[in-house]
């Protein structure tokens, strides 16, 4: 195997498998590309097994042949190379070369690499799948034993495309394009994480998925397991309604929360006509309170929320104004952007 190609072209294609491989795993050769050669083109391959991810790219001088190398390193060695780059694969080793510099890189065998079967697909459709799910991608779930929270589930309702997640302590729904009905499917938080931006071809079965933009496919298992009734969670009833400029209320969040360095802090929000009075209080630091002005006509509530939870909840939330929808100081809380119904997000209490 031999090729010379530009380290621009080289790190583009690398850049687009080098973040599925995982640098601690008892498989060695997981942490490897696979190189492969064929008909003056260059295919660059990364599985962890759940993933898989390929991008290819025309080259010069060039020899057929496959190999495997760690990722990382060759990643980093391109990104150190002062010009065009030669590969060459030469009794089992991986001679590198860019200028005057050259490394002899270890190798595992192609036969050994594994192959991710996509298998056949049931839909495939057009669609920025990036611009839908990254505004929901703050609420997938960590927590591996409620292993079905932890991507987000995508499906169809009411004729239009929707993408749900949930950690059971706060909801984020985005409704997206025109679609005709497609498999409820749970894409895997790192897939969600790996997705390019703009349009791509998606392709879905019951238990895969691949995304094909022209430079890459990326190719996943689905998370096998049902996701909960989300409807259920979203109120419809609750009636005090506050608007409040959203960058106001996100800093003050911000402010009144350094006096305290728990993760699970909480801030209460004391809402009275004309104004929200957020308050946090520290047994170590001491307390904080600020008030911002918001239109709010009703009868006056109070409500604890986790700030970290309130302060990202916000930051995902387009537009400058935000629309807060209560019923009580202890029922869950519907957040919308003011003249865009298609993010909400429902936050759940705590007590304060």
């Amino acid at each position: 195997m031999r090729i010379s190609l530009s380290k621009a072209d080289l790190s583009r294609v690398l850049s687009a498998v080098v973040k599925i491989p995982e640098s601690r795993t008892t498989i060695p050769i997981l942490s490897n590309v696979l190189l492969s050669v064929e008909d003056g083109k260059l295919t660059v391959k990364a599985t962890d097994l759940d993933i898989e991810a390929s991008a290819s790219i025309a080259v010069l001088d060039a020899v057929p042949g496959t190999t495997t190398v760690d990722a990382k390193l060759l990643d980093s060695i391109v990104k150190k190379a002062g010009g065009d780059i030669s590969l060459e694969l030469v009794d089992g080793t991986l001679v590198v070369k860019s200028g005057h510099a050259k490394w002899s890189l270890q190798t595992l065998p192609a036969s050994d690499y594994p192959d991710l079967n996509a298998g056949e697909f049931d839909v495939e459709f057009d669609v920025d799948l990036a611009a839908l799910v990254a505004p929901v991608s703050f609420a997938i779930s960590t927590e591996e034993t409620r292993y079905y929270l932890n991507g987000v589930f995508l499906h169809t309702a009411d004729g239009k495309l929707v993408a749900v997640s949930t950690d059971g302590h706060r909801l984020a729904r985005h409704i997206g394009q025109d679609s005709d009905d497609i498999p409820d499917v749970i894409l895997p938080r790192k897939l969600v994480s790996l997705l390019p931006k703009g349009q791509v071809k998606l392709a879905l079965s019951e238990r895969k998925v691949r995304v094909t933009t022209p430079d890459a496919i990326l190719t996943s298992k689905l998370i096998d397991g049902t996701f909960p009734d989300y409807q259920r969670v979203i109120p419809t009833g609750n009636d005090k309604l506050v608007s409040i400029e959203k960058d106001v209320l996100q800093k003050a969040v911000e402010r009144v929360s350094t006096v305290s360095t728990e993760r699970g802090r909480a801030v209460r929000l004391n809402i009275d006509d004309g104004n929200v009075t957020l308050s946090v209080n520290s047994a170590d630091h001491g307390s904080a309170t600020e008030e911002v002005p918001a239109v709010y006509d009703d009868d006056a509530i109070e409500i604890g929320f986790n700030a970290a939870y309130l302060g990202e909840l916000l930051s995902n939330l387009p537009g400058a104004t935000v629309r807060i929808a209560l019923n009580d100081g202890g029922s869950p809380t519907l957040f919308t952007a003011e003249g865009n119904d298609a993010l909400l997000a429902v936050l759940m209490p705590m007590r304060v």
